[in-house]
């Protein structure tokens, strides 16, 4: 990536000129801040003459895979996220739809048990410092029950509240909900980092209170460690009462076949017999997931798991003092059954208040936990999950009653587990040292689906299919698809091979080289390319026309994108066209865009528009957050993309219906489609939810979907404004009016890769 030029006001400078020039280069940005979502790193702060501040946000664009940069100023008065709703479908802008900051808003449990806390804790003039503050939800909600308790502070001569927010695109968001609750004047709002606060200076004082709320699944991932650290070193008085009291992070080991799946490809591959070896025999580790816990809603999976044991403690942080950086700790574990252990499923318990009568939990359901909540019983939400810890290998065997030694650390923001048994050892098996230079680190769904028969059978049909067609076929692989380039050399060791491997680059071409052998073909004929454009140029000089181009299409770091955004692969395909040669095969050879109404009840409640939290008008942030529901023409919800199966309640009221067609045999152009859906099933329709089939051959023969039935892709899902009753065409009416059918359009721009949905329900 091309360095850019950063042009800062020096007021110090004696050049006439007041400008002067930064040049940075991805290389000299900071790294990761805990406090800001992850989806906007990098950002780099810079101070103007009028002391605002402003952000320079690294922005990817999915259809190209390049960046760029959004400048995000502080006091900009233009609309926060004015384009929010098209960004999660491909726009520009900083997306703060694709955070969690709705669907916490929309936690009701978690705020009723916060402003218990706060009410319980703040009794009388003090000083509250909020780190993190988000909307200033906890910050209105201490500065009200400052007042209730002591109306004297009402003058401000008395108590305060220090809201500390470092990301820029919040504190504008911020400063809208103060005002629509007239307390902008009120509430002392700093836009800065908690560890660049420096009392005496930015504050005026140690704070007595502190109310934070930076945690995610795994509890520390946020930076709540070294956040705590700086608090209790420099802004907060010597026992100072904090909401949270304290978190305890609690353990099961389960058996689950499904789990195993997703994180052990080697013992899958011995269940396929179509030649290929990804981890070939002695490679056990060349692909594997990375080490950490994974969010992932686990309650859809209670009919499958196999519990091996109670419910165990792991570790205790008390947010009242300041925590270690590290720690660990041993549990012996008694096995409740027979089984095999593929993972640990975590969660965590908060203490809200110090007299430990207000509680939060992130348990799955199947947990009955002694402890009381005044916030009643938790709904599903999606900021907060179960985490997984996946056992390396095969597992670990386990009998009734035996004894497993646990070991588990933490480091500033993760925790990590070793099961070791008496008989075996330590779980993490043996490790090739010197496969760790082309070690590659794939999702979970990656590793599950190259495991998966029916998929690579698929594949495997359609590529034979292909490559038969001609002698030494030239074939480009676009895409990351590891998968593919073995697959290409396996069935055809004549054929060149070159892969682009836009993510992988230089560790795909390393892992390639290590299991050619074990797939029948010569690591010779596979050519990665390290620059795309070059490579392009010299090709189309030497007159080398491809005779197969293939993709999945998967690009590396992107599972977590909406689905035609790997539409990527037409783009890239369309780059190509002049060395295609006339008769080229494209793989996959045609895009559907299909459709299924649904039941999504529980998604709905966590992305639906808000009006008022706990009191506090929230409905300034519905369109910057992309609500769903009650929002003013012309804005709309954005389509948003989720794992259906992990979405809580769930039913399907429709049939599958197809909008559109993309024909990669032709470059990539403007598309549009409607379709009419005819309800199947009586119900409320609260979503459209959207997917691409890839057909991989020409005769329509071969097609994988990535719809709600598979687990191994997330779909597109566009809420409607509000939930409709609707029921099959020959059903009697439940009520007044119910609808039959509804018209979805869909309409897709090349240019920018926007794909925009339009319903409506029919009587």
């Amino acid at each position: 990536m091309l360095p850019f030029i950063l042009h800062i006001y020096n007021p110090e400078n004696p050049n006439p000129n007041p400008m002067s020039k930064l040049t940075l280069v991805p290389k000299s940005l900071p790294t990761r801040n805990p406090q800001i979502p992850p989806q906007f790193q990098p950002t780099m702060s810079v101070s103007g003459p009028s002391s605002s501040n402003r952000i320079f946000q690294l922005k990817l664009d999915p259809m190209t895979g390049d960046s760029q940069w959004v400048i995000v100023d502080e006091n900009d008065d233009a609309e926060v996220g004015e384009s929010m709703t098209t960004g999660c479908c491909g726009g520009g802008g900083v997306d703060l739809a694709v955070t969690s900051y709705l669907d916490m808003l929309n936690d009701s449990c978690r705020n009723r048990a916060f402003r218990a806390a706060i009410e319980k804790c703040v009794r009388g003039p003090c000083h509250v410092l909020d780190i993190g503050a988000g909307t200033g939800l906890l910050s209105m909600m201490a500065l009200r029950t400052m007042r209730s308790n002591d109306p004297t502070t009402r003058d401000n001569t008395k108590g305060m509240v220090t809201a500390c927010e470092s990301f820029l695109p919040m504190v504008k968001l911020m400063r809208k909900v103060l005002r629509h609750n007239a307390m902008e004047k009120k509430i002392h709002l700093i836009s800065k980092r908690s560890d660049e606060l420096i009392a005496g200076v930015d504050i005026s004082s140690r704070a007595d209170v502190l109310v934070s709320e930076i945690l995610d699944s795994e509890l520390l991932g946020e930076g709540l460690i070294p956040t705590l650290q700086n608090a209790h070193d420099m802004l907060l008085v010597e026992n100072p009462v904090t909401v949270p009291h304290r978190a305890v992070t609690i353990g099961q080991l389960v058996e689950s076949e499904f789990l195993q799946r997703l994180h052990d490809l080697y013992t899958s591959e011995r269940n396929v017999t179509d030649g290929i070896h990804l981890v070939p025999s002695g490679l056990e580790n060349v692909i594997c997931v990375k080490p950490c816990q994974h969010p992932m809603h686990c309650d859809p999976l209670e009919g499958e798991l196999k519990l091996l044991s109670e419910p165990f403690k792991i570790f205790e942080f008390d947010f009242w003092k300041r925590p270690e950086s590290q720690g660990e700790t041993d549990i012996v574990i008694k096995a409740s059954k027979n089984g095999k252990v593929a993972a640990i499923i975590s969660w965590w318990i908060l203490q809200i208040d110090r007299e430990g009568t207000i509680f939060y939990s992130t348990a799955p359901q199947w947990v009955n936990e002694a402890v009381t909540s005044i916030s009643g019983a938790r709904n599903w939400c999606d900021h907060w999950k179960q985490c997984v810890w996946f056992i390396p290998g095969e597992g670990t065997s386990l009998s009734k009653n035996e004894e497993v030694h646990l070991h588990a650390t933490h480091s500033e923001i993760s925790v990590s587990y070793d099961l070791k048994t008496k008989s075996l050892g330590s779980d993490n098996g043996s490790h090739n040292s010197w496969d760790k230079h082309f070690q590659l680190i794939l999702s979970p769904e990656r590793i599950a689906l190259y495991g998966d028969n029916k998929w690579r059978s698929c594949m495997q049909s359609a590529v034979h299919k292909a490559v038969l067609r001609k002698m030494s076929p030239f074939c480009v692989v676009v895409d990351d698809s590891i998968f593919l380039a073995t697959l290409v050399g396996h069935l055809s060791s004549s054929s060149h091979i070159t892969a682009l491997f836009p993510g992988l680059r230089g560790k795909g071409s390393k892992y390639i080289q290590a299991i050619a052998e074990a797939n029948g073909f010569s690591a010779q004929s596979v050519e990665v390319v390290e620059e795309p454009k070059l490579w392009l140029i010299t090709q189309a000089m030497h007159l080398r026309k491809v005779d197969l181009l293939v993709a999945e299409p998967f690009y590396l770091g992107h599972d977590s994108r909406l689905p035609w955004q790997n539409l990527r692969f037409w783009k890239e395909r369309t780059l190509l066209d002049e060395i295609l040669s006339d008769n080229a095969q494209i793989l996959p050879c045609k895009g559907l865009l299909r459709v299924c109404a649904m039941s999504l009840p529980d998604l709905w409640r966590s992305r639906c528009s808000l009006s008022t939290i706990e009191g506090f008008d929230h409905s300034a942030v519905n369109v910057i957050l992309g609500a769903c529901g009650n929002l003013q023409p012309p804005h709309d919800g954005p389509c948003m993309p989720f794992f259906i199966w992990q979405c809580g309640e769930t039913k399907e009221l429709s049939a599958t219906y197809t909008i559109m067609e993309f024909d990669f045999t032709k470059p990539m152009s403007h598309c549009h489609g409607r379709s009419v859906i005819k309800f199947t099933e009586h119900g409320i329709c609260d979503a459209f939810v959207l997917w691409i089939d890839w057909v991989l051959d020409s005769e329509d023969s071969i097609i994988v979907s990535t719809g709600p039935d598979s687990r191994y892709w997330k779909q597109g899902v566009k809420l409607v404004a509000r939930p409709v009753t609707v029921r099959p065409p020959l059903r009697a009416r439940d009520v007044v009016k119910e609808c039959v059918s509804a018209e979805i359009e869909a309409s897709f721009d090349s240019l920018t890769g926007n794909l925009d949905i339009r319903y409506t329900f029919l009587d």
